[in-house]
């Protein structure tokens, strides 16, 4: 019967970051810097805002699109950080977590055959489903340019089956943002264009230098935007699973469909206790960026004095050295990494053919585990 399998869900894989996470669990004394979640507990008033809402029974489906409440608590958050303008009837879905959120916008813009286009290397999120839809994932290499997306680059790849652009800033694995210069010159390249553009700001509260900006408060792209987000990085709620879809409504009309038929609604208790974190809460980021600044800082000197050649990020929580020079691949580097010093870092393929070359380190640990971690590289790299 294995035959009968829906081909494309075969051809595709597990995450490479989840593969080498599972690969590795059998080693013992490890110190492994692979998975991009907070360390950081929930804060109290989230937490009890969830207890709260099981203890009243408020357990049961809430509208497809979310709680109203939660909906005008995520609109008035976007409005106040980044000047972003939705309106919580029509313009914004809750959804489970940001992952299904990059489900549903594919699902609802993708059709056989059209193209989408990636900077590489990048997130390995969007590449499967892309193709789970028929569609084609067209990659940028962005490794010459600081690993941005560059607006000459983005138009040398434009073709008539271009129907989505991804923005994945900040940026997972490399930590890098777009400045507002940049995100205008991309503006400049799509305002007139019909394709769509989804941009990806989970991580835009662990922005360090200066605040996040949206494409789509840029001349021309409101309405072509589909923004992610959530508060899973942001508040340090991975396992809520609360996320968001803004877009003006003739798209989120569509996508509502598509997310009603995949999960109904979001959790009902996550949404309540998502309410506080955008209300009570919404200062919690600023602290978590806080520690996360003074780790990457930490961490970055660290790598620069080994010798290794790492982008300083700007955002999000992770570096993405160079280790080329070794003459391993990235997957050989990391398994002799763990095999011999006991650290595990990501191989730079879980990001594509393009993160060969490098590992990604994730800063979303504490100080004492990043430098018993940093003292277990060093070691290592001294030994090649």
């Amino acid at each position: 019967m294995e035959h009968l399998l829906n081909s494309r869900v075969k051809d595709i894989q597990i995450s490479g970051i989840r593969q080498f996470f599972n690969l590795i669990q059998q080693y013992d004394n490890l110190v492994s810097l692979t998975i991009g979640q907070p360390d950081f507990p929930t804060p109290s008033f989230v937490k009890e805002a969830g207890k709260r809402a099981i203890s009243e029974n408020m357990t049961g489906y809430t509208h497809n699109a979310g709680l109203l409440e939660l909906r005008q608590a995520a609109v008035a958050f976007v409005q106040e950080r980044y000047g972003m303008a939705y309106d919580a009837a029509s313009e914004i879905i809750v959804t489970s977590g940001a992952s299904e959120a990059i489900d549903v916008a594919f699902r609802t813009i993708l059709e056989e055959g059209c193209e989408v286009i990636l900077p590489a290397p990048v997130y390995p999120g969007y590449e499967p489903i892309i193709r789970l839809c028929g569609a084609v994932p067209v990659f940028v290499d962005v490794r010459e340019t600081g690993f941005r997306l560059t607006a000459e680059a983005l138009q040398q790849h434009i073709t008539d089956k271009t129907r989505c652009v991804v923005l994945p800033y900040p940026s997972n694995p490399t930590g890098v943002t777009l400045s507002a210069e940049e995100l205008a010159d991309i503006a400049a390249v799509l305002a007139d264009r019909d394709i769509f553009v989804l941009s990806d700001e989970i991580y835009s509260e662990l922005v360090y230098d200066g605040a996040h900006r949206s494409i789509s408060t840029f001349p021309g792209m409101r309405d072509k935007t589909i923004v992610i987000n959530g508060l899973s990085k942001s508040h340090s709620m991975t396992g809520w699973r609360i996320g968001f879809l803004f877009a003006p409504g003739f798209i989120t009309k569509e996508m509502l469909k598509v997310h009603q038929y995949n999960v109904t609604c979001a959790t009902s208790i996550s949404q309540y206790a998502g309410i506080e974190a955008l209300t009570n809460a919404k200062e919690a980021p600023r602290m978590m960026r806080h520690q996360y600044k003074k780790r990457r800082d930490y961490v970055y000197h660290r790598l620069t004095s080994m010798g290794l050649t790492v982008e300083q990020p700007s955002g999000a929580f992770y570096l993405f050295p160079y280790i080329g020079q070794f003459g391993m691949s990235s997957f050989d580097f990391a398994m002799k990494l763990v095999e011999e010093a006991g650290l595990a870092l990501v191989p730079g393929t879980a990001f594509s053919e393009y993160g060969e070359g490098y590992v990604r380190l994730s800063y979303a640990y504490s100080l004492e585990m990043l430098k018993e971690g940093c003292d277990r590289l060093e070691s290592f790299l001294n030994s090649l």
